[in-house]
């Protein structure tokens, strides 16, 4: 049962939820408000062409350990909703790294054994550097950009552009130029140096807004809280000793779960934690095809390519005939027309797929802000802020992983537990 005092949450994306089910499976009364009437926040479902889909075709990994606690906890269970494939990076003709059942370490190890477009003095640069970050119990000091810590390790080109590259855009979205080495070796620290199972790839079968927001909005409203959403916040002010949302309220405290750029205009006091960010992109061009249409494997890289990595969610979600390209940060593709962009990325999939038709429909979304820039020795606020009863969940604050939907859940759980020991 509720205590009688009320909290908020403003934002209803994966960190605000995360935040709001903690909250209410602890006993509190919560109230959520998001300007949306999809939940989700950057990481939610949108329609196209007659299909449920994403605004951003996202992977999780076995790592993402809170994700799936939440997940089991409102009811979403992840071993239904997330295909759980054991560590596969394949660009076709080029390069297969694939990970067998193994006992870690060996999974890991034997992956970059038997890599598939890799010498074996490529093989071994890529294990001794591995070897060299668990020697330095996975610490970069100084923190430098992922290209620079690869030029001191002496990375041979070949394994750079097909293994490390290709990771640190995926698991950053930040190019390898600019992003910080120290959250790269957080990420392969806690996958692939984890356990077997912290390295296998989690596809989502679902969209994203079914995937845990959604669950985690009725799980909160069971437990006797609310979500208002299609509620977008105009004004936040503090009274005596509590705070006032749109003139309702009072709540005890909030937790403010919004993307880092909407500070300004709710708490403008909070705009300089954020000031410095940089922000990066997102594109995704979704391709109808014939249903019959499939791809080799349900996740493929694309080397050199416009697209990164093609997604086929006939064999993820039941879409037959739908692909799905992903571009993650910045580059060369946010020159180009989107016609152009698309018909490059139809000429990519046409490689892979035989006698490949012309698509029967495109749709690129592009989200211009999708997550900060993830640079060297970025300074990320707390999740406790300098204003009573005033706290931060999101992807950016403080943490150790980068702009994904586990660094989001993981500081929504913070938030809600410093409020809970408050």
């Amino acid at each position: 049962m509720a205590d009688g005092v009320k909290l908020a949450v403003i934002g209803a994306g994966y960190a605000g939820l995360a935040a709001a089910v903690e909250l209410a499976a602890a006993g509190k009364q919560v109230e959520v408000f998001e300007a949306s009437r999809v939940l989700g926040g950057r990481a939610r479902a949108t329609q196209i062409d007659g299909f449920t889909v994403d605004n951003g075709q996202h992977i999780l990994v076995g790592a993402y350990t809170e994700t799936q606690r939440l997940m089991r906890a409102v009811g979403a269970d992840p071993d239904k909703l997330l295909k759980r494939i054991p560590l596969r990076f394949e660009f076709p003709g080029e390069f297969v790294m694939a990970a067998p059942r193994l006992p870690a370490p060996l999974h890991t190890a034997f992956a970059l054994l038997l890599a598939q477009g890799l010498d074996w003095r490529e093989k071994w640069a890529a294990l001794r550097l591995m070897r060299g970050l668990q020697a330095g119990k996975f610490r970069i000091e100084p923190d430098i950009t992922v290209t620079a810590w690869l030029d001191r390790n002496k990375t041979p080109s070949r394994q750079r552009r097909l293994l490390w590259e290709p990771l640190c855009i995926a698991a950053l979205n930040t190019p390898a130029d600019r992003a910080s080495a120290q959250v790269l070796a957080n990420v392969v620290r806690d996958s692939l140096a984890g356990s077997r199972s912290a390295s296998d790839m989690l596809l989502p079968q679902v969209n994203l807004s079914a995937l845990f927001p959604e669950p985690a909005a009725q799980f909160i409203t069971q437990h006797g809280g609310t979500v208002h959403s299609g509620h977008r916040v105009s004004s936040l002010r503090r009274e005596g000793d509590a705070w006032l949302i749109d003139d309702t309220g009072p709540f005890a405290q909030i937790i403010l779960a919004v993307a880092p750029y909407h500070l300004a205009n709710l708490v403008p006091e909070l705009a300089p934690e954020v000031a410095h960010f940089d922000w990066e992109p997102i594109v995704t061009s979704y391709f109808r095809y014939p249903a019959a249409m499939h791809l080799p494997r349900p996740m493929l890289g694309v080397d050199a390519g416009l697209a990164q990595w093609l997604f086929d969610r006939g064999q993820l979600c039941g879409q037959h005939g739908l692909i799905a390209a992903v571009i993650s940060a910045r580059g060369r593709h946010l020159d180009l027309p989107a016609a152009e962009l698309e018909r490059g990325i139809h000429e990519e999939i046409a490689k892979l797929v035989p006698n490949l038709p012309a698509p029967l429909a495109v749709q690129t979304i592009t989200e211009k802000r999708a997550t900060f820039a993830c640079v060297p020795n970025l300074q990320r606020p707390g999740t406790r802020t300098d204003l009573p009863g005033l706290w931060l969940a999101g992807d950016y604050v403080a943490g150790n992983y980068p702009a994904t939907i586990e660094g989001a859940v993981r500081s929504g759980v913070a938030a809600a537990r410093g409020v809970l020991d408050t």
